[in-house]
């Protein structure tokens, strides 16, 4: 059987080349052990092609991160150690393939170009990693803003944050990079979205958002905004005023807050000077108000307002002058007012009501020409608290009339006598020394006789007209237990006594 050849043995050593070594360590260098490819040491350049196609896989493809240093500084001790290791080998080893030292040394410093442009390529392709996975940061920030617009901003402000935080961050730590150069149209969006309350014209809704944008600014890098620094402030002042106008038009106590973050923070704006004529407006609504059906619902806005626009913030805007003056008419407004409130809470048959207004307003406007009926409104209010029918009709300021009625006080203590028909008034009698309370039985019995005669009780006679008139007595202090009260028809020719005695529950 025929036999294999033996192996071809090595070439044979020869006298020291430097040439020779030099082209084989260079040829080494390119990483493909080219070197050892032409001394016949294939094993060793197996090891190099290995240890070059472990370092591709590694890197490809190329990610932002790159080789890990450990990796590349063992390929390029590798390296070193090849083309060492090679250029020993070369110095004494006749070359084979090529034919000749210099011819492979020329090719040894033209394949350096091999590694030397695979790492300016896989430099570029590093950096174009880096730029896409910057991209995507900005596609990310833009998807969160798109969905931060489809809910409320108190539930969205803070994905608004991260959004905001993200295009900051490629400015400041990428501002060459091509995200970071599409940030200033992103944070144009991303201002407009944000401020989309606005757009609709939803002003209260806008006041939140216009607010935050106004603090972007303090918490990025100036860059990062550009020139939308103002954008919000001319919005955010008319958000102020359009919400405030609307809540003061709706009788909401809202306006006052949103009024007066506009009196301060915007006192020059166009916005604030509006403020003043909006206030003056409602205020005259007001005042016409109280001659129309409700005119209790209308004092009460007038009370409200004359306190709220006392406390806007006025003096920067130059509004001091005309709100106080403002909240002095509606005051003023609301004083005056109450006699129309009052006379409605009586034909609403609200006298306890009544009572109070017109009492305040008499003591609010002595000198009005309404106070003489207020008073007696006040009387014939308090009356009909005790006996409703006394409240049928208004009274007049009609006094005096053709029959005598003399009120005598039997009883110990000071009495008002309050009395409503024809004629309204009232009259205070003292307390009778000599006398006592009777027995609830006592009343009740067949002997039952107060203001008995031959006693000498306080006593007072006025003259009142035909017709009904109701009576009530009280104590004076409102010690004396529950009102008394008497109705009494008066006619012509008949002298009337009206007596008010107190009396006790005995068991």
């Amino acid at each position: 059987m025929p036999t294999a050849p033996p192996p071809a043995p090595p070439a044979p050593a020869g006298p020291a080349d430097p040439l020779r070594a030099v082209a084989v360590g260079l040829l080494n260098l390119s990483g493909l052990g080219l070197g050892y490819a032409l001394v016949r040491r294939w094993g060793l350049m197996a090891v190099c092609w290995i240890a070059t196609a472990v370092l591709l896989v590694v890197a490809l493809p190329a990610d932002p991160d790159g080789v890990p240093g450990a990796l590349l500084v063992g390929y390029l001790v590798l390296l070193l150690l090849a083309a060492a290791h090679g250029a020993a080998v070369g110095l004494r080893t006749r070359l084979s393939l090529l034919p000749g030292a210099l011819v492979a040394a020329v090719l040894g410093l033209v394949l350096l170009a091999v590694p030397a442009g695979g790492a300016v390529l896989y430099d570029g392709a590093r950096d174009e990693a880096t730029e896409q996975m910057l991209l995507d940061r900005l596609d990310r920030a833009d998807k969160l803003v798109a969905a931060a617009a489809e809910r409320p901003f108190a539930a969205s402000e803070a994905d608004y944050r991260r959004a905001l935080t993200a295009y900051d961050r490629l400015v400041k730590d990428h501002p060459g990079s091509r995200a970071a150069g599409h940030v200033p149209d992103r944070v144009r969006t991303y201002y407009a979205t944000v401020a989309a309350p606005y757009t609709v014209k939803d002003y209260c809704g806008a006041v939140a958002p216009l607010k935050y944008l106004r603090t972007v600014p303090g918490s990025v890098a100036r860059k990062t905004v550009g020139d939308l620094s103002g954008w919000p402030d001319d919005r955010l002042a008319t958000s102020l005023y359009e919400c405030g106008a609307a809540s003061l038009a709706d009788g909401s106590s809202e306006w006052t807050t949103q009024f007066a973050d506009l009196l301060s923070t915007f006192p020059k704006s166009s916005q604030a000077g509006e403020v003043e004529p909006a206030v003056k407006t409602r205020v005259d609504a007001a005042v016409k108000a109280v001659g129309g059906s409700e005119p209790c619902a209308a004092v009460q806005r007038l009370d409200s307002l004359a306190t709220d626009v006392q406390e806007l913030p006025g003096e920067e805007a130059g509004l001091s002058g005309a709100l106080d003056k403002d909240a002095g008419r509606a005051t003023a407004s609301a004083r005056t007012g109450a006699y129309a409130c009052g006379v409605d809470q009586y034909r609403d048959g609200s006298y306890s009501e009544a009572v109070t207004t017109m009492n305040d307003f008499v003591k609010d406007n002595p000198h009005s020409g309404n106070a003489g009926r207020a008073k007696k409104i006040a009387i014939a209010a308090e009356v009909a608290e005790t006996v409703p029918a006394a409240g049928k009709k208004l009274p007049t300021t009609a006094s005096g009339g053709s029959i005598s009625v003399t009120i005598k006080n039997d009883s110990p203590d000071d009495i008002t006598v309050l009395y409503t028909g024809p004629v309204t008034g009232s009259l205070t009698l003292k307390a009778c020394g000599s006398c006592s309370s009777y027995s609830l039985s006592s009343t009740l019995g067949l002997g039952f006789k107060p203001c008995s005669a031959g006693k000498n009780y306080p006593q007072k006679t006025i003259r009142l007209p035909v017709g009904t008139t109701y009576f009530v007595h009280k104590s004076r202090d409102d010690s004396g237990g529950s009102p008394a009260s008497d109705t009494a028809k008066l006619r012509s020719g008949y002298l009337y006594t009206e007596c008010a005695y107190t009396t006790n529950y005995t068991y």
